[in-house]
């Protein structure tokens, strides 16, 4: 579960976060701004899409946008290696926030009104990258309107990018192709898919609670091939590990009552993977929507709800503001026999954007159905960094009007 904190609804990302924009159309890391908030699951916006059933979903025309929803997300995480033994995590994740319900009706702009600034959406990305041997964590921020080229998302070949950091695929059943950079890091990945998405939820819808609305429809793509270049201080590294796939879209988001989630994506080294979203009421209580995926190491997937899972926590990390995280975990589901330690590879895989959530590689030991099993993955905490990290999302009445370009 990852996306805009509402409903990450997907736990991926806090994401609705907003970043520093320029007149160009994107920005990066660079202060504080304005945050974009939206409604939460009862307070559903007419002339959205709704989230309500079941739906077949198709492929590759789902891995493509869904205007007629108030929001979605294209994320990915994975873990690299160099050839000099050097390891490095990276982040690289896209929103969609529609700033009114799409298609528009009545007659469209003209004369004085018409603008090739219009739009009716908003894009946002994110991009951090972990480098091990350095303890170091550097992030980024971009914001930018669909329009004029800046930002966009299309099916048919798919393709999601804002200025130069894209996500793309050529053909169905084809390698994916990622690029980003900032902060010293240049990106460069082709992620071949080892196994096919995995639906989340009920056939893919992943309700957050019992409120109208507060679900969304949800896949992954948990286990990627992925070989590239990462270029550091101007130097090229040639790297390859594993990445994951999250992609969420619907209109609602967390309930009234929920706060947070603590958000897992492990893939153990027999090639069987974990996703668990636990999801945090406001009273610190575990909420009973947490729910995951348990992948086999021949593909198949079994839902878990809340009670398939205990999850404790080990230890703490405190960022610069005194602000609590965990900072280990024990895992445990009995109903597929694993046990689990999950460390973080670094204390500090924060990203300071508004609002502020905790988003990094992990290690994983333990034992799978009695023997000693091992891996690496991601996770992701959101609802921990004040009162300004709860689960919030991007909507349109906190947008300011040049953004909309009204």
């Amino acid at each position: 579960m990852r996306g805009p904190p509402g409903g990450r609804t997907s736990c991926c990302a806090a994401c609705a976060v907003a970043a520093t924009v320029v007149v160009a159309g994107s920005a990066i890391g660079a202060g504080p701004a304005p945050e974009l908030a939206v409604p939460r699951g009862e307070e559903r916006g007419s002339g959205v899409s709704q989230v309500l059933e079941p739906r077949e979903l198709e492929f590759p025309r789902d891995h493509g946008p869904h205007p007629g929803f108030r929001q979605e997300w294209w994320y990915l995480t994975g873990n690299l290696d160099a050839a000099a033994g050097e390891r490095f995590g990276f982040e690289l994740t896209f929103f969609r926030f529609a700033l009114a319900p799409y298609p528009a009706t009545g007659p469209a702009p003209s004369g004085r009104d018409a603008s090739r600034w219009r739009t009716r959406q908003i894009y946002m990305a994110h991009f951090a990258i972990t480098d091990v041997a350095r303890q170091q964590f550097r992030f980024a921020q971009k914001l930018s309107r669909d329009a004029l080229g800046l930002a966009g998302a299309q099916a048919l070949p798919l393709r999601v990018w804002i200025d130069d950091w894209s996500l793309a695929s050529a053909a169905p059943e084809a390698r994916w192709s990622l690029r980003a950079a900032s902060s010293g890091y240049e990106l460069a990945l082709e992620a071949q898919p080892l196994l096919p998405p995995i639906l989340n939820g009920v056939n893919g819808l992943s309700r957050k609670s019992s409120e109208a609305g507060a679900a969304s429809y949800y896949y992954s793509i948990p286990r990627l091939a992925v070989r590239g270049r990462l270029v550091r201080d101007g130097r090229p590294i040639e790297v390859q590990g594993l990445a994951w796939i999250d992609r969420e879209w619907g209109s609602g988001t967390l309930g009234q009552k929920q706060q947070g989630w603590d958000w897992f994506a492990l893939q153990l080294t027999d090639g069987s993977t974990l996703m668990f979203y636990a999801l945090r009421d406001r009273d610190g209580s575990h909420d009973p929507y947490s729910a995951g995926t348990w992948v086999d190491a021949a593909g198949r997937p079994r839902a878990l709800s809340w009670s398939d899972v205990r999850i404790d926590v080990g230890g703490y990390w405190r960022n610069g503001r005194g602000e609590r995280y965990p900072a280990r975990w024990r895992l445990n589901v009995p109903a597929v026999a694993l046990d689990v330690d999950v460390r973080p590879v670094l204390a500090d895989q924060e990203l300071g954007t508004a609002p502020r959530y905790w988003e990094g590689a992990v290690d994983v030991t333990g034992t799978l159905a009695g023997h000693r099993t091992g891996g690496r993955g991601y996770v992701e905490l959101v609802g921990y960094a004040g009162a300004g990290g709860s689960a919030a999302a991007v909507g349109h009445a906190d947008v300011p009007g040049w953004l909309v370009g009204r």
